[in-house]
């Protein structure tokens, strides 16, 4: 129920933002489509914290901070990596296991990773993400727990204990 009312106040903002007329024939057809999409889920059983993952906002503004200095920070490691006089590179592929059993917090921990200079998300498993790592020092499994456990607590997620 909470996460309908939640959905329902998201859509008719979203309804009165981008359509910007308060005539009342428009209004009444945003109030058919919001209580479709609503019926729509209820019907799926889809209304739950992924499908409405509003509350955790404010916690998911908190982690791309993070993310970003992670980025900066492996920015810099490719950098001097590359502009290394030897050229440094040393491709390798990791298997990195799952912080959390979530979709969500799966998939934003393989984005995460992908957007981290250096690394690149190339498969996920089961129980894994299959990591392609410019510098071998890149691919060390531990060095990861530490964003896969952020990425669980962005959406309010528990972390998993492996």
């Amino acid at each position: 129920m909470r996460f309908g009312i939640i959905l329902a106040i998201v859509l008719a903002a979203t309804w009165l933002a981008l359509s910007g007329y308060f005539i009342p024939m428009i209004l009444t057809l945003g109030v058919i489509s919001i209580v479709f999409v609503l019926w729509m889920c209820a019907r799926m059983s889809i209304l739950d914290r992924e499908t409405v993952p509003y509350l955790s906002v404010p916690l998911t503004l908190i982690y791309f901070r993070w993310l970003f200095f992670e980025i900066v920070k492996a920015n810099v490691q490719v950098v001097k990596a590359v502009l290394s006089p030897d050229l440094e590179v040393s491709p390798t592929l990791t298997k990195i296991p799952y912080a959390n059993d979530a979709d969500v917090a799966r998939t934003m921990f393989a984005n995460s990773i992908t957007l981290t200079p250096g690394t690149v998300a190339v498969n996920m498993e089961n129980d894994h993400i299959l990591v392609h790592a410019l510098l071998k020092e890149m691919s060390n499994p531990e060095d990861f727990v530490e964003m896969g456990k952020q990425s669980a607590w962005a959406i309010g997620e528990a972390v998993r204990e492996t």
